[in-house]
């Protein structure tokens, strides 16, 4: 077994970061960013191959992270809510799913939608979509996936209206899909699904685990930071996450720079939870994930933006998922 690697303190890292990015290329040691990891509705942002060369030999060289992260960490408001919902989680178990049983995940979801016609007019509007996905007790078995399909349904001016419910998209159609292990796409993971070996192969120890992410989103998101926020929002919101690594990814986000509290009372669907965000300021956008304080339950994400796009208001969710996760006894 390897030994366990100490915590180099956060000058220690901070200093051997500065002197690798000067050795590599001195404008790079104060522009720590990577490029954009194309989200729906986001613009791609491109960096030099260096950087991320750079990024690379940085993360390589360092196991862990400080207990303050590289440059901080979230608001003291923001990390109490997270680190009390990661407490709150692990006090709370998860549903059990017995033989025969399947563990239902119902979600409501709205994408930004945006489309060019024959004479370059654009047009945006917001589709919702309902998903409701039933895991067996044994996931080699068949997976049943309930979708409505996108439905054009939030309009902010007439013309996209009128482009985008006179049947130039189609008409949405729902469907069924039905997969041995979710392989719905091909393997689970191509599919948007993590995988049990996946989740249990995962740091449970936050530090690690926020080091370990910054590893697999190397090269993606306008910065590390924000990616980091953007990954563990992604794997919440799959309603697939066990309580304990939930409990780590709560605590690895209050390890982020730049992370706060946005919304004290933030409603999805009905419920009323704590937004934990954090802004992007290249895409004018904000990363938030809801939590229910009482539960440490996710209720769901969200891609806000902070200033408006086209014909879309600054404040406006241009991307929201919220989950709820129960047993059911059957499946469609």
């Amino acid at each position: 077994m390897r030994e366990k690697t100490p915590v180099p303190k956060d000058s220690t890292i901070e200093e051997g970061r500065e002197r690798l990015l000067h050795r590599i290329s001195p404008s790079l040691a104060s522009a720590w960013s990577l490029p954009t990891r194309k989200r729906k509705g986001s613009k791609k942002v491109g960096i030099s191959l260096v950087a991320a060369v750079a990024a690379v030999a940085v993360l390589a060289a360092v196991d862990v992270i400080g207990p303050t992260g590289w440059r901080g960490a979230a608001t003291a408001q923001a990390a109490q809510v997270l680190n009390d919902a990661a407490q709150t989680t692990i006090q709370n178990a998860d549903p059990v799913v017995n033989p025969g049983q399947y563990l239902k995940i119902e979600s409501s979801n709205l994408w930004g939608s945006t489309s060019v016609d024959e004479n370059g007019r654009q047009f945006q509007w917001l589709d919702i979509e309902n998903m409701t996905m039933y895991i067996p007790a044994n996931r080699m078995d068949e997976w049943v996936w309930e979708r409505s399909g996108r439905i054009p349904t939030v309009f902010f001016d007439e013309a996209s209206k009128e482009y985008a419910m006179n049947g130039q998209l189609g008409t949405p159609t729902g469907e069924t899909l039905r997969a041995v292990n979710g392989g719905f796409y091909g393997p689970p993971e191509q599919s948007g699904f993590p995988s049990a070996n996946y989740l249990d192969a995962l740091p449970r120890d936050p530090y690690l685990l926020l080091n370990n992410i910054y590893k697999k989103t190397l090269g993606h998101g306008q910065s590390v930071d924000g990616e980091a926020l953007v990954f563990i929002a992604d794997l919440l919101r799959t309603g697939m996450v066990p309580a304990d690594l939930r409990a780590a990814l709560y605590k690895a986000a209050a390890l982020i720079p730049g992370v706060t509290v946005t919304d004290a009372q933030a409603t999805l669907n009905g419920r009323v939870g704590v937004a934990i965000g954090r802004v992007e300021d290249a895409s004018h956008s904000r990363q938030d994930i809801i939590i229910d304080p009482a539960t440490g339950l996710l209720i769901g994400e969200r891609e806000v933006l902070t200033q408006a796009q086209g014909n879309i208001p600054a404040g406006t969710a241009i991307t929201l998922t919220a989950i709820e996760t129960t047993v059911s006894d059957s499946a469609p």
